[in-house]
């Protein structure tokens, strides 16, 4: 029995894949319909998952909640389907302990929005099977995506630590006078993020030397001088907050319609960057 939820999804997704097939980006040899076609949603647990052999969570990001669902999982499958989270922080040690089929268990973190930016971070319970990540790892390969394995759990994963470490940076300059929160963005947008688009940090340290050995030997001195002078984690708030957000709204106001169309805007330039990766892959 579908739930009106359920059919919520599916009419967004329905427009949603419309346009990824209009635009040459949907994923998958089926089309738009013949995808939506296998699409249903039910009320009943046990009979959305049965006959599954992946199950992914996708409930808010509530500790709570996901214990809950993962606990009735618990009871209802076999020795066989692989249980996965899309948590984006919460570790696997929290959400997973004590389940009878924890070794089926592992956190399958997308970025969003998964369709353009491909990554998925796999981060293993203790207990998580060698086998559970395997198969984790080649069916996000089988659709599309591009599954990093994480070989034991840390708090933030690897995405979000070093977003993190960028946005703590980030404020400290604009908070001590350094640059323009508008200038700043744009140190990352036509500077690094040009470069990181492509290649990770420690293959442009490889690239900007005579190999990554090279690059040390020139660089650490200066490297670990500038990183003695990082300040304590922001505190984001009070009158940065204030003079970030002025500045954030010149540019994008932050009521709902501009907020969307320059969610739009991000989304077409990310699916054009998607595609022009895919063709640019090396040989």
């Amino acid at each position: 029995m579908a739930s009106p939820a359920a059919g919520g999804v599916v009419i967004v997704g329905r427009k949603e894949m419309k346009l990824l097939e209009q635009s040459g980006s949907l994923k998958g040899s089926l089309s738009a319909e013949q995808q939506l076609s296998l699409i249903s949603g039910c009320s009943n647990l046990a009979e959305a998952v049965e006959g599954a052999m992946h199950i992914q969570e996708c409930v808010p990001e509530s500790l709570e909640l996901k214990k809950k669902v993962f606990a009735q999982l618990d009871r209802i499958v076999d020795d066989r389907v692989i249980l996965s989270s899309s948590s984006s922080c919460l570790l696997p040690s929290w959400l997973f302990t004590g389940l009878a089929h924890v070794k089926q268990c592992v956190v399958a973190h997308p970025v969003n929005p998964p369709y353009y930016v491909p990554l998925v971070e796999l981060v293993p319970h203790p207990e998580t099977a060698p086998a559970t990540m395997d198969r984790t790892y080649a069916l996000m390969r089988r659709i599309g995506q591009s599954p990093v394995r994480l070989l034991k759990e840390m708090d933030g994963f690897v995405l979000n630590r070093l977003q993190y470490a960028i946005i703590s940076e980030a404020w400290r300059l604009v908070e001590e006078g350094i640059v323009s929160t508008n200038d700043l963005d744009l140190v990352m947008s036509d500077g690094l993020g040009m470069r990181y688009a492509f290649i990770g940090p420690l293959e442009t340290m490889h690239l900007n030397a005579d190999g990554l050995v090279s690059y040390c030997d020139r660089y650490s001195d200066g490297i670990k001088r500038v990183l003695k002078t990082f300040g304590p984690v922001p505190e984001f708030s009070g009158a940065t907050v204030e003079k970030v957000n002025q500045e954030m709204c010149m540019k994008v106001p932050d009521d709902p319609e501009h907020l969307a169309a320059r969610r739009k805007w991000r989304d077409d330039c990310l699916k054009k960057l998607a595609k022009l990766k895919h063709q640019m892959q090396p040989q």
